[in-house]
């Protein structure tokens, strides 16, 4: 029976010389994702952009930096928890990704879940809220009405807590989006998983 991180590692190997959508013809580097395998809490974002692609992990650019101060505020780093996207490589010009790519690329984070078993899903922005609340049968309407709640849900075979929010880029350039996507992480920080505090 593989571990966590052998598992991981041979999801990684394959997103790395994945070939199975144009995005690959036009990456410098998939993204696989990257963070504490033993996390109880897993990160999903949309899509890699340049700074992502051209270093080759998740969230490193002015909207890492911008979630990594988040994170900080409510007594968290990236390295106690799982980063990945919905999406493994950076559509072209940061466009978004097309249905067909989010269809051949989801079996990787999909994987990805069943193996990490986290507890709590912070979806970050429209397309990974999107995606992890029609895994789990559910509605999903916007990121702006569904923001700062967390839902309970059976998903992939793991119950598991969604916490929507916006995603970082889109706080970049919106004050308003800033402030709320503030608001969310230190309502995340007082939900309780297992008993314990965040």
């Amino acid at each position: 029976m593989p571990t966590k991180r052998e598992s991981l590692r041979a999801v990684a190997a394959e997103v790395i010389v994945c070939a199975k959508c144009p995005l690959s013809r036009s990456r410098k580097n998939a993204v696989p994702g990257a963070g504490d395998r033993k996390s109880r809490i897993m990160l999903v974002g949309e899509a890699p952009g340049r700074s992502e692609d051209a270093k080759g992990e998740p969230f490193v650019g002015a909207a890492g930096k911008l979630l990594d101060s988040l994170l900080s505020e409510i007594g968290l780093s990236r390295k106690k928890v799982f980063i990945t996207n919905v999406v493994k490589c950076r559509p072209p010009r940061n466009r978004q990704p097309l249905p067909n790519e989010i269809k051949m690329c989801t079996p990787y984070l999909d994987r990805q879940v069943r193996i990490l078993k986290p507890i709590i899903i912070v979806t970050l922005g429209n397309h990974s809220s999107a995606y992890i609340f029609s895994k789990a049968n559910m509605s999903f309407d916007t990121i702006t009405k569904a923001h700062g709640w967390l839902y309970e849900a059976s998903l992939l075979g793991l119950c598991v807590k969604i916490f929507p929010t916006f995603h970082p880029a889109a706080a970049l350039y919106n004050g308003q989006y800033r402030r709320l996507l503030q608001e969310d992480f230190h309502k995340l920080r007082h939900h309780k998983l297992d008993g314990t505090p965040l």
